[in-house]
């Protein structure tokens, strides 16, 4: 399943991290379930979806994070 596979993932990444980045990886793996439900909901009615990258969020240290922007296409 999207959902468990997505978790594991976002467990095995935060191994050697802090709590506050353990913490953020949580939120945003959470964040990506409801998008892939909104994503599948949003297929299911009848529209096509593409994620693209609208801009990139850079921070001190290096560490960067791309925002995305839905292109919604629907026929009819």
């Amino acid at each position: 399943m999207l959902t468990t596979h997505v978790k594991d993932r976002a467990e095995a990444q935060t191994e050697e991290m802090s709590e506050k980045q353990r913490l953020a990886i949580k939120r945003l793996a959470n964040d990506l379930h409801r998008l892939n439900t909104s994503m599948i909901e949003a297929v299911n009615a009848g529209i096509s979806v593409e994620l693209q990258r609208g801009a990139r969020h850079h921070a001190e240290g290096g560490f960067w994070g791309d925002l995305m922007i839905p292109v919604v296409m629907r026929k009819g």
